[in-house]
């Protein structure tokens, strides 16, 4: 099992860090909240989940133990998987997250693409008692933003982003001029929590 992985940022989007660690490089799927507590880092030490699969060995990457564990539980819902749960930590701060949860606030997580009425009532019921024992109902600061004016970079990487998550491409693209037009000094991050908000 690893536990984390300590190394170089050798490469970084808003869906992936890829961490270089003895010459090997490491692709972590990450969500928001890591992207921006790690971006413009040379260093970075994340803690890891595997997903192993007969077809795959994917790795997630969180940026301390709290998000780690928020995603544990989140994966713990039936009908939960683990890019579903990724979805809610892009979409929601864990702040937010433990706050609607414990306030039994479903109209909040069903707000999250991929999460249904039945599946928000589910993380509600299996999950409130699980977030205050553990003691993880704390907000997980962010990082840096980006303030640079809004450029085909941002809008390239929000697409992308959205792409890895499983959007199509021109819907994606349609979404993120609307909110770069709204709010062009946006971070990529912001771009594309916004952007999980609207998207079809």
């Amino acid at each position: 099992m690893i536990e984390y992985i300590k190394g170089e940022l050798a490469e970084l989007t808003p869906a992936l860090a890829t961490v270089e660690v003895g010459g090997v490089g490491y692709g972590l799927n990450i969500s928001l909240i890591t992207y921006s507590a790690i971006q413009g880092k040379k260093e970075v030490k994340l803690y890891v989940y595997e997903a192993i699969r007969e077809d795959a060995h994917v790795l997630y990457g969180f940026v301390n133990k709290k998000e780690r564990e928020l995603f544990e539980l989140l994966i713990s819902v039936s009908g939960v998987g683990a890019n579903t749960a990724r979805m809610v930590l892009s979409s929601l701060s864990v702040n937010e997250l433990c706050n609607a949860i414990s306030s039994g606030n479903e109209r909040v997580i069903k707000s999250i693409k991929g999460i249904g009425l039945k599946t928000a009532q589910r993380i509600i019921v299996d999950l409130r008692d699980k977030i205050v024992a553990l003691g993880i109902a704390t907000e997980i600061p962010a990082g840096g933003s980006l303030s640079a004016p809004v450029d085909n970079g941002v809008r390239d990487e929000a697409v992308s982003a959205l792409t890895m998550l499983g959007f199509a491409p021109a819907p994606s693209q349609k979404v993120v001029m609307q909110i770069l037009q709204e709010q062009p000094g946006a971070p990529v991050e912001e771009v594309v929590k916004l952007a999980l908000k609207q998207i079809k």
